[in-house]
């Protein structure tokens, strides 16, 4: 997660945490002056879900922050959704929950001759390490060395 990603995450989660739902991620976006700020949320209910409701609540009092608070220099465009079912992954906690699940993951520097993976999530070792089983193999992967992480959806 970008250093601007984490002053936001910080910045924001005390008021969607006080609507009643988890702040799961923020990922912004700076494209020259089409910047975007996506905020994930989930319930603290997995099973209720994300309604639009939730969504729009939520936009409403990040708006209200953002204005105040003014964190962002120039415009940019503000995206509130559920992190869905190939969500993003950010912290090591997020990565617990989904042991035995196939997750893509993309490092921000190469790691024995590559910098993206897809595979079985096996857990977490050594406190930092991310253990993703590719083809047969398991990988040791930084976790500091993590660009991005999504969970593949699977249809059975």
């Amino acid at each position: 997660m970008s250093s601007k990603s984490s002053q936001l995450q910080e910045l924001l989660e005390p008021s969607v945490t006080a609507l009643g739902l988890e702040l799961w991620g923020v990922e912004y976006a700076s494209q020259g002056r089409h910047s975007t700020l996506r905020v994930y949320i989930e319930n603290t209910d997995r099973e209720a879900g994300i309604s639009v409701d939730d969504c729009a609540r939520v936009s409403h009092q990040v708006s209200g922050i953002l204005d105040v608070e003014d964190p962002i220099a120039g415009e940019y465009r503000l995206e509130v959704s559920s992190p869905g079912m190939e969500r993003p992954l950010y912290t090591l906690e997020q990565f617990a929950q989904y042991v035995g699940h196939p997750m893509k993951i993309r490092l921000r520097m190469a790691f024995e001759g590559r910098r993206k993976f897809e595979g079985v999530f096996k857990g977490i070792e050594n406190d930092d390490e991310l253990v993703l089983e590719v083809e047969g193999e398991e990988y040791l992967l930084p976790f500091e060395w993590l660009d991005k992480a999504n969970l593949v959806a699977v249809f059975e």
